[in-house]
C-alpha cells in the first residue's frame, strides 16, 4: 500500500502538482516501517520457515549418539537457546533480547556454558547442510568436489545466505537515502536561519525531518550491521565444515601436494577473511550508487560546475584496476609465504621432542625466522601499497571539493555559504565510500585469493571409493581377495609400489605378513583399506574392518573415549578388553584412571601404551576383519606374548586377522603367511610349507635363529637350558609371570586420587579475565623505538583535523549567505587558500599512514620473534601439556591480526577520536551552551559502554579460546584420517566438528548482538542530542549566531556520534586480545640456558662415556606422581647397557632425564664426572646421540634429514647409509641423497625411517649413544646387522639400548630391569640368567619359549 501511494504521489508530482514535503516523508517512513515489519516477521520466527523434510534429507549426521568423542559442544536442541530466537517486535528493534546475557556478564565473568545456544536455523549443522546441498546441486550432484570452482563456491554461499543478503540490500538502500536527507536540508535550514523566522512551524518541521532521517539511518544501519555479522557467522560455519569434510576424504597424493601449513591457513586465515568480506560485500554496488547520488545532488546545487566533481571521481575510479592487481599480487605472495612458514612451524611443533633431543630446535627456529623475513617483505609491500592507496582515497573528498569549487569559480558561479555547506556535507558523506573503496578493493582481492585457495583444496582428488569391492555379508566364505592387483602411491610414476598381488583370505583365518624393511607390508594393508590408488586388478572385501596403524594415532582426550571410539559403553566387554590388552595396571597407575586426558598425539603415553590403546579400540569395535600393522614392536616381550594370546588367539579367535610383524615367533600360529619383497608376494603358505619352498622366508627365519643362538652363549648354555626345561610350576603361562611382577611391586606406592581436573596433564586453555590492561596498549605502541613515532603520528592527525576544519570554516566565512550578495574575497584568493589548506591536510594523512605502517610491521615482527623465541626455548613439558592447535592459532590467526588488522584499527581509532573532538570543538566554539547537552550524553554513553564491555570482552576472549579446538580437531583428524575411514567414523567426527564450530559461533553471534545493543543506544542518544542542538539553534537570535556558523554546526552535527569512537575502541580491544594471547606465549618459563659460558665442557667431552645416576627422581608435572622413584646406578665408559622392563616402567623417562628433557625432581646425573645440570642444554644434547622411540623424518630431502646442520660431506653420508643398511635402497632412487621426503616422511616406511635415524647417529659418532627401541620396526635380520654395526663402530662408546626384542640386547655388558620407576635388577646377563627366579630370566624364558614353539 505504501509503495502504491508513492507511485500515485510521484505521478502527481510529474504532472506538476505541488506535493507537500511532509507527505514525501510520510511515504518514506511508511515504506521503511513496512520493510522492518517484514524483516521482523521473517527473522523473528525463522524456525517455522525451514522445511523439515529438506533438512531431514540433508542431515545424515546422526545426533543420537550419547558419546561425543570426549569434546564439549553445543546442542542445538538445548534448553538455553538464544533469546533472539523468540524475541518480540520491540526486542528485535532495540536489541533488548541481549539484556539477560549482558546483565549476567556484568555480574560475573562469562564462561562458555553461560553463552546461549544458537537457534536451530543458525546452527552449523543446518547451515552446512544447506550450503552443501547448494554446492552439490550446482556440481550436478557430485560429492567428489573435483569440479568446484570459485564461481560455484561463491554461488553456493550466496544461495545459503540469500535472506540476509536480501535484507541487508534493502537496509543499505534505505540507509543511503536517509543519509542524503541531511545535506539536502542544510541549504533550506541556513536560508531559514537567515530569514526573519516568523514561522516557527517551518523550523520545527526541518528539525523533525533532520531527527527522523537520523533515526531511520540509525535503525537501518544497526540491523544492517547485525545481519552482516550474522551472515559472516554462517559463512564461517559453512566453510569450516566443508573444508573439514573434504579433509577426511582426500587421497594421500593430494595430501602430499597440499601441506598441513596450507590447510591450517585455510581454516584460520582464509575462512576468517571470507567471512569478514560480508561486511564489504554491498560496497561493490553501494560505492557507485553513492557516487551517482552525490553527483546528482551536486548537479542540483551547482549545475554544470559539478562536472569537476565528476572528473575527479572518474579519475579515482580508473585507478582501481592497477591498484587491485597490485594488491592481488602482494596478497597472493603473502599467503604463499605464510603457508610455507606455517608448514615448517607445524612440523617443528609436531616433532619438538626430536628437535630438542638432537639439539636442532635453533636450526628450525632460524628457518622459521628466515621464512618470516620473506613473509615480512611481502607484508611491507602490501602495507605500504595499502597506505598509499588510503592516502589517495582519503584525500579524494578534499580534491573532489577543490575540483567542484574550482569549476564554479571558472564558470563564474557565485558560491553561497548554504550551498557550500550542503556540498561539504555531501563530500563528508562521499568520504565514507571514497575512504572505504581501497579497503573494499583490498578485501575483494584478499577474498578472491582465499576463495581460490579453498576452491583449489576442494578440487583435490578424493580417495577412489571403487578401489575395494564390497561383497554381500552372507554371500561367500571369502573375507578378503585380491586378484592380479597392481598398486602405486603415485599413478604418474612408471614404478609400481605393489606388483601382481594374488591371494585369498577366508573368514576366521589368521594371516601373517612378513618381509624385510621397505618390502611393502604396510602398503599391502593400505590396499585392503582402499587407501592406495589401484592401477589394475580387483580387491574384494566381505565385512566390517578395524585397523591398528604401525605409527599409533591417539586422539587428545580421555583414554576411555579413545577406546570406545564412538561406541556405547558395555562395561563387561570393556573390562575384558582392558585385561586382554594389559591396560588395567597402566590405568591403576594413572591418577584419573581411564578418565586421564591424553595430550597431543598421546604425548604423555609411552609407545607401548599408545599401541595397546589402539588395539583395545580395534577390539571394542567388534569388526569382522582386523588389520594389525606390526602391533607388537612397541611392547615388551611379556606384553607382546600376552597380547598375541589374549587378543589374536583369544578374543579374535573367530575373526579374520591379518597382522604384519617382524617377530618370527608370531608366525607359526598363522593359517597363512605372506612373505614380501620389493612390492611382491614371493611366498605364501603355512609356516612349514614355505620354510622349505624358498629363500626369502628362510633368510628371515635364519636370521632370527642366529639371533636366538646368541642367547645360549650368554651363560654357556646352562642357564638357558635350565630355563627351557624348568618345572611345571614355572611354565610358559605369561599370566603367572605378570602376576609375579605385580607382587614385586612395592606395597607402599600408592597413587593419590585427585578431584577435578587440576591433576590432568592437559589443562583448559588460559584466558585473561577482566579489562584489557592499558599496559598492553602501551607495550604495543612503545615496542619500537620506545614509542618515538607516537607523538609524530598524533601531531600529523591533529594537524590534519585542524587544517580540515580551517578549510571548511574558510569556505563558509569567506562566502556570503545568499548568492545575491557580493563575494567577501576574490575567487582566486578563496581557492588558493582553500587549496593550500587541503594539500596540507593531505600531506598530514600521508605522513600519518606511513608512520603507522612502519610501527605496525616492525611491532608485528618483534612480537613474532619474541613469541617464537620463547616457544622454542620452552621446556618439553610445555609441549606435552599444550595442544599444538593453541600454538598454531597464535602463530597463524593471531599473528595475522597483529600483522594487518591492528595497525589499521589503531589508525581508525585515532581518526575517530580526533574527529569527534574536532566536532565538539566546532559545535561548542560556536555556542558553548551546547556543552550542557553534550556532557550528560557523554556520561550516559560511558555508563552504557562500561555496562556492555564486561560481556563483550569475555565473548571476544571466548571466541579466541574456542577457535583453537577447531584447528586442533582438524589437524588431528587429518593425521588419523585412515583410521577414521576404516572404522566408518566420518559422520561422528563431522558431527564433532560441527559442534566445535557452534561453540565458536555462539560467542561470535552474541558479541554481534552486544555490539549492536550498544551502538543502537549510542545512536539514539546522538540523534536526540542533535535534535536538541537544532532546536537551540533555531531559538537563538540571528544577531547572536551567524547563519553560516549555525549551518557549519548543523553540517558537523550530521556526523556527530560517540558511536564511531566506541566502535573503533571496542574493535581495537577485541583485536588487541590477539597481542594478549601472543604475549602469553612470549612469557613462557624457559628451559635452562642452551649454553652456560662459565661451565662449558671441553671440546673432547665426553671422552670416556661414563654415566653416574644418583638417587634420580622424576615426575612429568608438579601435580603428577613420580615416574622414576630413586634410581642409582653407574654405566661405565665403553660398556653396552641394555634396559628392559614392562611397558610404562620408566625406561624412556630415564633417557629423557639423561637429555634433560625433564629436569629431575631430586638426584643428579653425571657424565664423565660432569654434572649435566650445570652445563648448557646445547652442549649436552649435541654431544650425546639418540635414536628415539618414534622415528621422525622432516619434509625436504634425505640429505637434509641426515645432516640438517650441513656438517658432513657426501662421502660421510654415503658411508653412514651403507652402515645402516640403507645405501642400496637409496642408490635405487632417482634423486639419491636428494631424494624427496614428504611431510611426516610418509613416502618412507617406518623401518626405513628408523634406519635414517640410525644413520644420524653413525654420522655423529658420540661417546654416549642411546637406542630407544631403535630397531622395533625392522626385521630380525636387519636388527642383527644393525647391532653388529653398532658393536663394530662404537666399540669404545657407551651404548644404552632400550629394547623389547631380547635379541637386540644379546651382546650387552649389563642389563637393567626397571619396574614402576625402580631398578629391580642390574647385573650382567649371564649372572641374571643363572638366577632362575630373576625377572630377566623369566623374560628371556618366555621369549625363547614362544620363539621355539
Amino acid at each position: 500500500m505504501s509503495c502504491t501511494y508513492v507511485v500515485i504521489h510521484f505521478g502527481l508530482y510529474w504532472k506538476h502538482f505541488p506535493i507537500p514535503f511532509v507527505i514525501w516523508v510520510s511515504d518514506a517512513i511508511s515504506i521503511i516501517a513496512g520493510f522492518l515489519f517484514n524483516y521482523v516477521g521473517l527473522f523473528g520466527k525463522r524456525q517455522e520457515v525451514e522445511d523439515p523434510h529438506l533438512l531431514e534429507s540433508l542431515l545424515k549426521i546422526s545426533s543420537s549418539r550419547s558419546n561425543t568423542d570426549g569434546r564439549q559442544g553445543p546442542s542445538v536442541s538445548g534448553e538455553n537457546v538464544t533469546s533472539y530466537a523468540n524475541a518480540n517486535l520491540f526486542s528485535i528493534f532495540t536489541f533488548s533480547w541481549m539484556g539477560p546475557l549482558l546483565a549476567l556478564g556484568y555480574k560475573k565473568t562469562l564462561d562458555l556454558e553461560d553463552v546461549p545456544q544458537l537457534s536451530n536455523c543458525d546452527s552449523a549443522k543446518v547451515v552446512f547442510a544447506c550450503f552443501r546441498n547448494n554446492l552439490e546441486s550446482d556440481s550436478n550432484g557430485s560429492d567428489n568436489g573435483g569440479n568446484v570452482t570459485t564461481l560455484k563456491l561463491v554461488k553456493a554461499l550466496i544461495l545459503s545466505t540469500w535472506k540476509e543478503i536480501l535484507w541487508t540490500t534493502l537496509f543499505s538502500v534505505v540507509c543511503i537515502v536517509a543519509s542524503y536527507v541531511g545535506p539536502y536540508l542544510i541549504d533550506p535550514f541556513v536560508i531559514y536561519l537567515n530569514s526573519s523566522r516568523k514561522s516557527k512551524y517551518k523550523g520545527y518541521v526541518l528539525v523533525f525531518t533532520f531527527f527522523l532521517s537520523k533515526l531511520i539511518r540509525c535503525l537501518t544501519e544497526r540491523h544492517l550491521f547485525f545481519q552482516l555479522r550474522k551472515m559472516s557467522v554462517k559463512v564461517r560455519a559453512a566453510l569450516f565444515s566443508i573444508i573439514y569434510k573434504k579433509s577426511l576424504k582426500i587421497s594421500r597424493e593430494s595430501k602430499k601436494n597440499h601441506t598441513s601449513g596450507e590447510n591450517i591457513n585455510l581454516m584460520s586465515v582464509d575462512v576468517e577473511r571470507i567471512s569478514v568480506f560480508s561486511w564489504y560485500m554491498h560496497n561493490v554496488w553501494r560505492v557507485p550508487v553513492q557516487f551517482v547520488l552525490a553527483l546528482l545532488f551536486l548537479y542540483n546545487s551547482f549545475g554544470l560546475s559539478s562536472f569537476g566533481a565528476f572528473i575527479a571521481i572518474i579519475i579515482f575510479s580508473l585507478a582501481n584496476g592497477p591498484l587491485a592487481k597490485l594488491q592481488e599480487k602482494f596478497q597472493g605472495e603473502l599467503m604463499d609465504s605464510k603457508d610455507r612458514r606455517m608448514k615448517v612451524t607445524s612440523e617443528a611443533l609436531r616433532n619438538m621432542r626430536i628437535l630438542k633431543l638432537q639439539g636442532w630446535e635453533m636450526k628450525f627456529l632460524a628457518n622459521i625466522i628466515e621464512l618470516r623475513n620473506v613473509e615480512t617483505r611481502w607484508l611491507k609491500k602490501l602495507l605500504y601499497s595499502s597506505a598509499m592507496i588510503s592516502f589517495v582515497y582519503l584525500s579524494g573528498p578534499m580534491f573532489v571539493s577543490m575540483a567542484t569549487f574550482g569549476f564554479c569559480m571558472l564558470m563564474g558561479n557565485t558560491l553561497g555559504s548554504g550551498k557550500i555547506l550542503s556540498a561539504l556535507a555531501t563530500f563528508e558523506i562521499l568520504q565514507v565510500p571514497i575512504c572505504i573503496l581501497p579497503v573494499t578493493i583490498s578485501m575483494v582481492v584478499q577474498s578472491k585469493v582465499s576463495l581460490d585457495r579453498i576452491a583449489a583444496f576442494l578440487c583435490l582428488d578424493d580417495l577412489h571409493m571403487d578401489i575395494v569391492e564390497k561383497l554381500p555379508r552372507d554371500g561367500t566364505e571369502v573375507a578378503i581377495e585380491i586378484v592380479k592387483g597392481n598398486f602405486s602411491w603415485d599413478l604418474h610414476s612408471p614404478n609400481l609400489t605393489l606388483n601382481d598381488l594374488n591371494f585369498q583370505v577366508c573368514h576366521g583365518m589368521r594371516v601373517a605378513v612378513c618381509g624385510s624393511v621397505g618390502s611393502g607390508k604396510s602398503t599391502l594393508l593400505s590396499c585392503i583399506l582402499g587407501e592406495v590408488p589401484k592401477v589394475s586388478g580387483v580387491v574384494r572385501l566381505n565385512g566390517t574392518k578395524a585397523y591398528v596403524a604401525q605409527s599409533p594415532w591417539i586422539q587428545s582426550g580421555k583414554i576411555v573415549d579413545n577406546i570406545l571410539f564412538g561406541k556405547e559403553m558395555d562395561k563387561e566387554k570393556y573390562e575384558m578388553i582392558l585385561e586382554a590388552c594389559s591396560l588395567k595396571k597402566d590405568l591403576e597407575l594413572c591418577v584419573f584412571g581411564d578418565q586421564t586426558i591424553i595430550g597431543d598425539r598421546g604425548i604423555n603415553l609411552s609407545g607401548g601404551q599408545k599401541q595397546r590403546i589402539q588395539i583395545a579400540r580395534a577390539l571394542y569395535h567388534d569388526a569382522d576383519i582386523y588389520l594389525f600393522d606390526d602391533p607388537f614392536s612397541a611392547v615388551d616381550a611379556h606384553t607382546g606374548t600376552h597380547l598375541f594370546k589374549e587378543c589374536l588367539m583369544g578374543i579374535l579367535n573367530s575373526k579374520t586377522v591379518i597382522y604384519v610383524t617382524h617377530q618370527v615367533e608370531f608366525l607359526y600360529r598363522a593359517d597363512l603367511i605372506l612373505v614380501m619383497k620389493d612390492g611382491r608376494i614371493t611366498q605364501a603358505g603355512k609356516y612349514d610349507e614355505i620354510l622349505s619352498s624358498g629363500t626369502n622366508f628362510i633368510e628371515l627365519v635364519g636370521a632370527h635363529k642366529k639371533a636366538l643362538a646368541g642367547l645360549s652363549s650368554i651363560g654357556n648354555g646352562v642357564a638357558l637350558d635350565n630355563l627351557m626345561n624348568g618345572d611345571e610350576d614355572d611354565n610358559i603361562c605369561e599370566e603367572q609371570n605378570i602376576q609375579v611382577d605385580e607382587e614385586k611391586e612395592p606395597k607402599n606406592y600408592k597413587t593419590e586420587k585427585l578431584d577435578g581436573s587440576e591433576g590432568q596433564l592437559v589443562q583448559e586453555e588460559k584466558r585473561e579475565k577482566g579489562g584489557v590492561r592499558f599496559s598492553l596498549y602501551w607495550k604495543y605502541i612503545t615496542a619500537i623505538h620506545k614509542g618515538a613515532f607516537v607523538p609524530l603520528i598524533l601531531l600529523a592527525q591533529i594537524l590534519f583535523q585542524i587544517l580540515l576544519i580551517a578549510s571548511n570554516c574558510w569556505m563558509v566565512l569567506a562566502t556570503p549567505i545568499s548568492v545575491d550578495s557580493g563575494p567577501h574575497v576574490r575567487g582566486s584568493t578563496l581557492m588558493i587558500i582553500y587549496a593550500a589548506l587541503t594539500l596540507g591536510s593531505s600531506l598530514c594523512v600521508l605522513i600519518r599512514s606511513m608512520l603507522i605502517v612502519v610501527v605496525g610491521y616492525k611491532t608485528a615482527t618483534m612480537l613474532f620473534q619474541k613469541m617464537h623465541f620463547c616457544i622454542f626455548h620452552a621446556p618439553q613439558s610445555f609441549f606435552d601439556s599444550t595442544p599444538d592447535g593453541r600454538i598454531i592459532n597464535r602463530a597463524s590467526m593471531d599473528q595475522n591480526v597483529v600483522d594487518t588488522s591492528i595497525p589499521l584499527q589503531m589508525e581508525e581509532l585515532l581518526v575517530s577520536v580526533i574527529d569527534f573532538l574536532g566536532t565538539i570543538a566546532v559545535m561548542s566554539q560556536a555556542a558553548w551552551q551546547m556543552l550542557i547537552v553534550f556532557i550528560p550524553m557523554t556520561l550516559t554513553c560511558i555508563w552504557y559502554q562500561k555496562y556492555y564491555i564486561c560481556t563483550s570482552r569475555e565473548l571476544s576472549r571466548l571466541g579466541g579460546v574456542c577457535h583453537a579446538p577447531i584447528i586442533q580437531h582438524y589437524t588431528e583428524s587429518s593425521l588419523g584420517s585412515t583410521t577414521i575411514r576404516c572404522f566408518d567414523q566420518e559422520d561422528r567426527f563431522m558431527d564433532t566438528n560441527l559442534k566445535l564450530v557452534d561453540g565458536y559461533s555462539r560467542p561470535k553471534f552474541h558479541f554481534s548482538g552486544a555490539m549492536e545493543w550498544l551502538c543502537f543506544r549510542m545512536e539514539m542518544l546522538a540523534s536526540i542530542t542533535y535534535a536538541v542542538s537544532l532546536i537551540f539553534l533555531i531559538s537563538m537570535p540571528k544577531e547572536l549566531l551567524s547563519p553560516g556558523v549555525a549551518g557549519l554546526i548543523v553540517t558537523y552535527g550530521l556526523g556527530f556520534s560517540m558511536y564511531g569512537v566506541l566502535w573503533d575502541l571496542r574493535t581495537l580491544e577485541n583485536q588487541i586480545i590477539s597481542i594478549e594471547r601472543i604475549l602469553q606465549y612470549a612469557c613462557i618459563p624457559s628451559e635452562p640456558p642452551l649454553i652456560v659460558e662459565e661451565n662449558r665442557p671441553n671440546y673432547e667431552w665426553p671422552s670416556k662415556g661414563k654415566v653416574d645416576i644418583v638417587d634420580l627422581q622424576v615426575r612429568y608435572a608438579p601435580q603428577l606422581p613420580l615416574v622414576l622413584r630413586g634410581i642409582t646406578c653407574t654405566f661405565h665408559g665403553g660398556m653396552k647397557i641394555g634396559i628392559v622392563g614392562r611397558t610404562g616402567s620408566g625406561k624412556s623417562t630415564l633417557i629423557q632425564a639423561l637429555f634433560r628433557m625433564i629436569e629431575p625432581t631430586a638426584g643428579r646425573i653425571l657424565v664423565d664426572d660432569v654434572n649435566i645440570s650445570k652445563i648448557g642444554l646445547h652442549d649436552l644434547r649435541t654431544r650425546l646421540s639418540i635414536i628415539p622411540q618414534d622415528p621422525t623424518m622432516f619434509e625436504g630431502t634425505l640429505r637434509s634429514n641426515l645432516d640438517p646442520l650441513k656438517e658432513y660431506s657426501d662421502e660421510q653420508i654415503w658411508e653412514a647409509l651403507d652402515k645402516c643398511q640403507l645405501g642400496e635402497e637409496v642408490r635405487k632412487k632417482e634423486g639419491k641423497l636428494d631424494s624427496e621426503v614428504t611431510e611426516n616422511g610418509e613416502n618412507w616406511s617406518m623401518g626405513q625411517k628408523q634406519l635414517v635415524c640410525l644413520g644420524r647417529v653413525l654420522l655423529k659418532s658420540s661417546k654416549v649413544i642411546v637406542l630407544d627401541e631403535a630397531t622395533a620396526s625392522v626385521d630380525t635380520g636387519t636388527d642383527y646387522l644393525i647391532q653388529q654395526t653398532l658393536l663394530q663402530h662404537f666399540s669404545e662408546s657407551t651404548v644404552i639400548t632400550i629394547a623389547h626384542r631380547i635379541t637386540s640386547i644379546l651382546d650387552v655388558d649389563m642389563v637393567m630391569l626397571l619396574d614402576n620407576g625402580l631398578v629391580v635388577e642390574y647385573d650382567s646377563p649371564s649372572k641374571l640368567l643363572e638366577n632362575k627366579s630373576s625377572s630377566f630370566a623369566k623374560l628371556v624364558k618366555e621369549y625363547t619359549q614362544r620363539c621355539c614353539c
